[in-house]
């Protein structure tokens, strides 16, 4: 497939730390849903040939010195975007769980002109065979629920990393980022800076290689954690970026 040349040039933004194993992969199938997609890994300070896997399968590597986490690795692929002047940008995570087979979905909204930035939901159909372990099935619900409330927008899955963004959501997200479990905080900024927020239903791949850093207890402290974030970020100004909109 390739997507809409109404959606000029596009970036697809792959956040990558210790993943050797699977970044190739990942790689070669952005490549194949559209060879035009310019693939940016963000090599977050990895200890294994993450860098050199992804610039043999034709990624651009950005390569940071030292390890910043996922929210700052997925910034600075933004940040890159926003410098080089791309139209569109996607975001996949380098562990293999998204599949690049379905990024026309998320592509449509923008190329139709009814959306900022859409998410690619495990959650849109009551019917979708995604089955989180309990800690994380609470966290998700309760962030959901958060977020729907605080945002004035109902959202089914705040803690997808499967994203499509416009210009102006790549020029909002290179500015405003979170940096620590980034994306449910990310979902709540977009809504208060005015983004038009899409979800599609996607499906989502089990891990195959390496582990979750996300243990029970840590699901617990990270349910605490966000939520405490959210409401921070609930009582902050963000500009409105209707204004921007191509």
């Amino acid at each position: 497939m390739t997507a809409s040349p109404a959606l000029g040039r596009i970036v697809a933004v792959v956040p990558a730390y210790d993943e050797a194993d699977a970044i190739g992969r990942v790689v070669h199938e952005i490549r194949s849903f559209d060879p035009a997609i310019d693939v940016v890994v963000v090599d977050d300070a990895s200890t294994d040939e993450t860098a050199s896997v992804a610039q043999s399968h034709g990624a651009i590597v950005l390569r940071l010195p030292h390890n910043v986490g996922i929210g700052g690795a997925v910034q600075t692929g933004f940040k890159f975007a926003l410098a080089e002047g791309y139209d569109t940008a996607v975001r996949l995570d380098g562990d293999g769980q998204h599949d690049a087979a379905e990024l026309g979905k998320l592509l449509a909204p923008l190329e139709r002109g009814e959306a900022d930035l859409v998410i690619g939901s495990r959650f849109v159909d009551p019917g979708g065979t995604y089955k989180p372990p309990l800690a994380r099935r609470i966290g998700i619900r309760v962030f959901a629920r958060l977020v729907s409330l605080l945002g004035g927008q109902r959202v089914t899955d705040t803690t997808s990393g499967f994203l499509a963004l416009d210009r102006v959501g790549i020029e909002l997200f290179a500015s405003e980022y979170p940096h620590d479990y980034p994306e449910v905080e990310a979902t709540l900024i977009a809504l208060k800076s005015g983004l038009r927020l899409s979800q599609v239903q996607v499906e989502m791949r089990e891990r195959e290689t390496g582990s979750s850093s996300i243990t029970f207890v840590r699901s617990l402290y990270y349910i605490v954690k966000v939520m405490l974030a959210l409401f921070v970020a609930s009582l902050r100004r963000y500009p409105r970026l209707e204004s921007a909109r191509r």
